[in-house]
């Protein structure tokens, strides 16, 4: 029993599903009574021994289940988060995973999301189908929750049954073939759903007892507890003038006499400890240790805390550094890989930086540069190298992090940089941007080869009537610019236009909405423009027929001028644009 160590179990899912709600049941806390707004703020984790969950349970005793293991860390993690500090090398940190879902509203962005990293990880994880005491009609009838489920009105079955076929149509999509706990056959190809309430407490021992079997028929040989110490650090915190380093001791034993190296970006820091604390069982207080034994959450007062970032893996050191840093290297490699080219990625640690660009590659979206931490100066210099090369990576997006204050009084120029604390809303805002980025260069480079544009002659504004000819225009569509060819109604071709002035300023072009006058050499007013009410740009049917096929990004008024000039042209060419 002492070999084996806790599973970690992570609880995730969707914003306001319940998760700490129904962590609190298993645990019989209050801790989301607590929290702003009910929604968890930072992870935090929960040791649960094996006394505690048979006293919850109490069928384990009843039926004399043998379980080697000496209880659960549960991991209570942010919707927002979707989990993602909480990796290691080799795979996920967390043995099992209990995703949390409101049977009512199904499968949410965020929930696809973790299922998404659930599968990327390779964590094995049940379903809480939470809030079933919101279904209409639902009374709890029984302990037993199949029975009970059995017992409700005919309506409140089919409306549950209804639900649940849902829910597990929406999950097939996924690649899951999931069904009701009390239906599997064999849990390692079914995924098992089992409905609840954190409210009420109906199915939590049903939950709890799942837990137990999937730990002590699949864990056993995962749960030995290796020689080595090994972690993950949550978070940075500051009380007083202490800093704390709170972590997830995932291997070995810790002792406070050891020194410890924790990975950096650049060399691995090495400290001693100050002091040791471990979580208490069913508590979020720390209390001092001489030896920490994994699975724990534990509390590092550290001598040298300088550089420390959350997400990052720490080991024991024994004057082994170089062994230590090509272990680090790779675990930090391997977690981030960049391209040649691509957008800018910053997030708040480690594993939530592997998350993002773990969920950004399945959307073919390349990386150039990642990082931990604030958007900083270095950020926007390599943002500002895609704008002439790459305009439409040229894009930084953070994950959890801001800008620090440089950048935030720097002109960014055409650096557009994303923030959001949802890793799914921060990839739709990025595919949106670049959809609309890509678009605007397309449009760009089509209106070099031609201009769309409709000028309203302003006949009271004649200035000169010829050698060249200069008169004001409101341009209805489009813009101008120099030697834009134009005709008239008849499609008769007209001139090029040599300049165009604003208030006896020349212009380089003008756009729509605005009164200016152009310059026709060759033409005389008087003769050929006085009757001319409108004057369009001239375009080869080649220039057509290029604005015909890129009709997706012309604007409904641009739409309208181009229909028009293709009738003007097909009354001297019927086969003109076709």
């Amino acid at each position: 029993m002492t070999n084996i160590r806790q599973p970690i179990v992570t609880v995730a899912g969707h914003v306001d599903h319940g998760k700490t709600s129904l962590l609190d049941n298993i645990r019989k806390t209050g801790v989301a009574d607590t929290e702003a707004g009910g929604i968890t703020q930072k992870i935090s984790f929960t040791k649960v021994p094996i006394e505690n969950i048979k006293k919850r349970c109490p069928i384990i005793n009843e039926k004399a289940i043998k379980l080697d293991f000496p209880g659960f860390l549960f991991i209570d993690t942010p919707g927002h988060a979707a989990f993602s500090h909480l990796r290691k090398r080799g795979g996920s940190l967390a043995d099992l995973a209990i995703l949390v879902m409101d049977i009512n509203e199904g499968i949410m962005p965020q929930t696809s999301e973790v299922i998404e990293l659930l599968k990327l990880n390779k964590t094995p994880f049940i379903i809480a189908l939470n809030k079933i005491d919101n279904i209409s009609g639902w009374r709890k009838q029984s302990e037993n929750l199949k029975d009970s489920i059995e017992s409700q009105s005919q309506n409140t079955n089919l409306d549950f049954q209804e639900k649940l076929l849902t829910i597990m149509g929406s999950l097939h999509h996924h690649g899951f073939n999931a069904k009701p706990f009390y239906e599997i056959t064999d849990f390692t190809s079914q995924l098992a759903l089992i409905p609840c309430s954190a409210k009420t407490g109906e199915g939590i021992s049903e939950l709890i007892m799942t837990l137990c079997g999937l730990s002590q028929k699949f864990l056993k040989q995962n749960l030995k507890l290796g020689e080595i110490p090994k972690g993950v650090i949550l978070e940075i915190k500051k009380e007083k003038t202490m800093h704390y380093a709170e972590a997830i001791l995932y291997d070995g034993i810790l002792t406070s006499k050891d020194e410890i190296a924790i990975a950096s970006f650049g060399e691995p820091v090495i400290s001693k400890i100050r002091v040791l604390e471990e979580i208490q069982p069913i508590s979020n207080k720390f209390k001092p240790t001489e030896k920490a034994t994994a699975a724990n959450g534990i509390r590092m007062q550290l001598i040298n805390s300088e550089a420390i970032l959350p997400g990052m893996p720490f080991t024991i050191f024994k004057n082994n550094l170089e062994e230590i840093k090509k272990e680090f290297k790779k675990e930090i490699n391997e977690k981030i890989e960049t391209d040649e080219q691509g957008i800018i990625i910053k997030a708040d640690s480690l594993g939530s930086l592997e998350a993002l660009i773990a969920l950004l590659k399945q959307e073919n979206i390349s990386i150039i540069s990642a990082g931990i931490g604030s958007i900083n100066k270095k950020d926007i210099a390599t943002a500002q190298t895609n704008i002439k090369n790459d305009p439409e990576n040229a894009i930084i997006i953070g994950f959890n992090v801001d800008e620090d204050e440089e950048v935030r009084g720097m002109d960014k120029g055409k650096i557009k940089i994303l923030k959001h604390e949802v890793i799914y809303k921060l990839i739709e805002e990025l595919i949106k941007f670049q959809d609309e980025k890509r678009n605007e260069i397309k449009r760009e480079r089509i209106m070099q080869l031609a201009t769309i544009c409709k000028l309203k002659i302003l006949n009271n504004f004649v200035f000169r009537n010829s050698n060249p000819a200069i008169f004001g225009v409101k341009i209805e569509t489009g813009k101008i610019k120099p030697h834009l060819p134009l005709m008239n109604e008849d499609g008769e071709q007209i001139a090029n236009i040599k300049g165009i002035q604003e208030n006896q300023n020349q212009l380089k072009e003008a756009i729509q909405g605005m009164e200016i006058a152009i310059s026709l050499p060759g033409v005389n007013f008087e003769r050929q423009l006085k009757e001319v009410s409108y004057l369009y740009s001239d375009m080869s049917d080649k220039q057509f027929k290029t604005f015909k096929h890129n009709n997706d990004l012309l604007t409904a008024d641009e739409m309208q001028v181009l229909q028009a000039i293709s009738q003007i042209k097909r009354k001297n060419n019927a086969n003109w644009g076709i």
